[in-house]
Parts: C-alpha cells; sequence; structure tokens
C-alpha cells in the first residue's frame, strides 16, 4: 500500500512525470501478489490501469484490471471494489 500511496502522491505532485507512478504501482501490484493480498493487490491495478487509461492504454488496462475483479466473490459494495467496476465499465466501452 505505501508503493500506491507513494504512486498517487507522485502523480499529484509531478503529472508530467507518469513512470516514477507507474514503476511505485508495479512495485505495489509485486508485492501484493508475493503476499497473496488481493485486496492490496486490486488497489494496485486499479491505480495503475487508471494511469494507463489516461495514457491511451486501455486495452492493457482492462486486462490487468479485470482478472484480479473476477477473483472476488464478494464484498462488491466496498469502496474498493466499486472503483475498480467503474473503471472497468470505462474501459469496456473503449474496447
Amino acid at each position: 500500500e505505501v508503493y500506491r500511496l507513494d504512486g498517487e502522491l507522485l502523480l499529484k505532485e509531478t503529472p508530467a512525470k507518469p513512470d516514477q507512478a507507474e514503476t511505485a504501482f508495479t512495485n505495489a501490484l509485486e508485492v501484493a501478489r508475493r503476499q497473496f493480498a488481493k485486496s492490496w493487490e486490486l488497489r494496485a491495478a486499479t491505480s495503475l490501469a487508471r494511469l494507463w487509461h489516461l495514457q491511451g492504454r486501455s486495452k492493457g488496462a482492462l486486462e490487468l484490471l479485470q482478472p484480479v475483479y473476477a477473483w472476488f466473490t464478494e464484498g462488491f459494495d466496498t469502496r474498493d471494489l466499486k472503483a475498480a467496476k467503474a473503471l472497468l465499465g470505462i474501459l469496456s466501452e473503449g474496447r
């Protein structure tokens, strides 16, 4: 989560350098996957997918986020899953 938050801050402070935020999000995703922490993986994937979407990389964003979201079988009223679902809707429109 620290890596993901660092990425979000980097985007706010230096939006002209999204590569640094992407690295932070990727690190967050890798750590979450190593720890089998699906909630943290979802947050990191959502942040990275949002960045990729803004960069015009919606197909890759959808391919990243969809399987992480699909893993969940409950808790769909939580903020994180609602945010991921909303982003998936936006990404699916761009197909």
